[in-house]
């Protein structure tokens, strides 16, 4: 059973200066006595039953309270029983509400046992601890950069804990099946995990759950925050440029071609290290501004972006590029040039999927079309 979390200190806990929570208890003391017996009985059974007296012997005193419940926790866990393992972690919480090292310990038993809601509080918690070190008072007697170097020591001692949490809160994000739960999670990831290693990922999923649930505002609200804190982030873009073009309020469409156009300039899609994420945001950039144009009626400005759409989506993602040939399709045949509509639409139909069919009914009408004299 470990012990070595516990930071025993001969006169003044280093609490308030290291700014991240650790449970401190003094070398010494009543309490430093009965750990040291505790920790030398060798049958785990007694030694659960120990720290059971120890917790209410000591019950004055927060921290002796909390260390005590959990390494009850860490043996329940242990010997596989979970949920007394989760609830005597909570009442070490009570005693330690910030310290990583339980929140870790805590995500890391609602893990095992699967449950997402509970991965997602502690996480948040420990993100929320974590990331407020910096903003908390600095103490009397101490310079600023004295401070400032001790908030980095402790931030950077606690980094791997902090990116334990944040890789379990995206993942139960990821894993959470239902629309109104998963997004949920995401509103509580984003202010405890700023700027995470997870931000596009965590916008795309937030964007797609807002489509799911067809709550239009919200997304347009999310959107536009997350390209307040990001605004290089493609998927931000493209979603928000997917949702404005088939928006029906005034103005939505002009939007639409904003975002796509931002979308393709920080993409890049010609630059020499341009990877196939960066290609495919920009193919789907280029089809959406061509719908855009198409729908305000400029077919031959749309034409353009929705060739170099399907140039960039082929071989990528067949939804995508059956949706940008669709669109040139229609776009071609709208301005009267009835074989590259049919050269397009004839691959099109190839595409199974969605489409397919909307793609042949189009190539029917095309077909249709009696040529000019």
């Amino acid at each position: 059973m470990r012990r070595a979390a516990v930071v025993f200190v001969l006169f003044l806990s280093l609490h308030s200066f290291a700014q991240i929570e650790k449970i401190t208890i003094p070398a010494g003391t009543p309490e430093d006595q009965a750990l040291q017996t505790i920790s030398s009985e060798p049958d785990a059974e007694k030694k659960v039953a120990m720290y059971e007296e120890f917790v209410q012997k000591f019950s004055g005193n927060p921290a002796a309270v909390a260390y005590g419940n959990w390494q009850i926790s860490q043996a329940y866990q242990t010997s596989g029983d979970l949920d007394k393992a989760l609830s005597y972690g909570d009442k070490a919480l009570a005693g330690a509400p910030d310290n990583l090292d339980i929140l870790v310990s805590q995500s890391n038993l609602a893990q095992q046992l699967k449950s997402n809601a509970k991965i997602v509080e502690y996480a948040t918690r420990g993100g929320k601890a974590y990331n407020e070190a910096s903003r908390q008072p600095k103490p009397e007697g101490v310079t600023d950069e004295q401070f400032a170097q001790r908030v980095a020591d402790a931030k950077e001692n606690n980094r791997s804990s902090y990116e334990f949490l944040e890789t379990a809160a995206f993942n139960a994000i990821a894993d959470e099946k239902d629309a109104k739960t998963r997004m949920s999670y995401v509103e509580r990831f984003t202010p405890a995990f700023p700027a995470s290693r997870f931000d596009e990922q965590v916008t795309q999923y937030a964007m797609y759950t807002l489509g799911q649930l067809n709550d239009s505002t919200r997304l347009y609200s999310y959107g536009e925050k997350a390209l307040a804190a990001n605004p290089n982030s493609l998927p931000a873009m493209l979603m928000l440029a997917n949702a404005y073009v088939d928006d029906a309020r005034p103005g939505s469409v002009g939007k639409a071609i904003t975002y796509s156009q931002k979308a393709i300039a920080v993409a890049k899609a010609d630059a020499p290290d341009a990877d196939k994420s960066r290609k495919m945001a920009a193919g789907v950039a280029h089809s959406t501004l061509g719908y855009a144009y198409m729908k305000q009626e400029k077919m031959v400005a749309a034409i353009p972006e929705l060739k170099s759409a399907a140039g960039l989506l082929k071989g990528q993602d067949d939804a995508s590029y059956a949706a940008a040939l669709y669109r040139l399709g229609f776009a071609y045949g709208k301005t009267g040039k009835l074989a590259e509509a049919r050269a397009v639409l004839e691959e099109a139909i190839k595409i199974p999927g969605p489409l397919q069919a909307q793609c042949q009914k189009l190539l029917a009408d095309v077909n249709a079309v009696k040529p000019k004299k």
